[in-house]
């Protein structure tokens, strides 16, 4: 009886610590598959067997081929190399996208929170029209003005994206400029500006960076969007969304060629989505996984 009792603690113990391990590990498994796709971006040229724009073999080589781990296109272009370096334009977008829209979008709305009154109204209003529309669509009139090309795909998934910064900014604000410490300043006799900048600004920055890791999927997801309408990066160049659209009309000969790009703008959104959980978690006291 003494060593049956003795040895339950010990199992409990080890059952707790299982517990506690593969909780680590769940919440690391997201931030793992984030870097490793931006690695995989990065080491593109030194991962990749082949040029992605070249035939470098007959057209539709199956999976598992000698030579073409992930066989080759309709134009003998190796389809392992393509995926590797279609990655870029997808990690250049949604990052650079959603660092822009935080910047313009954070500063914006710092503007509105902090003076408040009929400037807040005005440019709130501003907003609401740009949201008015479905973000798609705004992405989709900004790359018909400018023309498709990676850099308009940024600024067009940045419009996009730019009202929700602006709103949560804009929010933060407001409840920043009601409190002591900038009372104080403007009973100092400190200047708009100075409040803005060296006052708000900085309280501002870790709950919109927070955002920002979540809306990172997002950016994702409507660059793949624009890119498999054909208003992304102009052929040959690889990219990920467009390949699903080339794809798709092989759908039944060969479904990994649309299937496989698809998994990949899938895992990396739902990765980066889950990232975001975490750290919004972190920052409310949640407890997440």
């Amino acid at each position: 009886m003494a060593d049956q009792s003795g040895s339950a603690p010990t199992l409990g113990a080890a059952s707790v610590g299982s517990a506690g391990l593969v909780r680590q590990v769940l919440r690391s498994l997201p931030w793992v598959v984030a870097a490793l796709f931006v690695l995989a971006a990065l080491l593109a040229p030194v991962l990749a067997a082949y040029d992605p724009i070249d035939a470098v073999g007959g057209p539709m080589q199956p999976l598992f081929s000698q030579g073409h781990l992930l066989g080759t296109d309709g134009f003998g272009r190796d389809q392992a190399s393509r995926i590797l370096y279609g990655l870029r334009p997808m990690l250049i977008v949604s990052l650079g996208a959603v660092a822009l829209a935080l910047v313009l979008g954070g500063a914006y709305g710092l503007i509105s929170g902090v003076h408040g009154g009929r400037v807040d109204w005005a440019m709130m209003r501003g907003v609401d029209i740009l949201m008015s529309f479905p973000l798609i669509l705004a992405a989709i009139l900004v790359l018909a003005a400018l023309g498709a090309s990676l850099l308009n795909l940024t600024l067009a998934v940045a419009m996009s994206q730019l009202p929700i910064f602006a709103r949560l900014a804009r929010a933060l604000a407001k409840g920043e400029a009601a409190r002591d410490y900038v009372m104080a300043a403007r009973a100092a006799g400190f200047t708009q500006a100075h409040i803005m900048l060296r006052e708000v600004a900085p309280n501002l920055l870790r709950p919109l960076l927070v955002q920002a890791t979540s809306v990172v999927a997002l950016a994702a997801l409507t660059a793949a969007a624009l890119s498999y309408l054909g208003l992304g990066v102009r052929p040959p160049t690889p990219d990920l969304g467009y390949m699903v659209r080339e794809g798709q009309e092989l759908i039944f000969i060969a479904p990994e060629q649309t299937v496989l790009p698809g998994i990949l703008i899938a895992v990396f959104a739902l990765a980066v989505s889950f990232c975001g959980d975490q750290l919004a978690d972190r920052e409310t006291g949640g407890a997440g996984l």
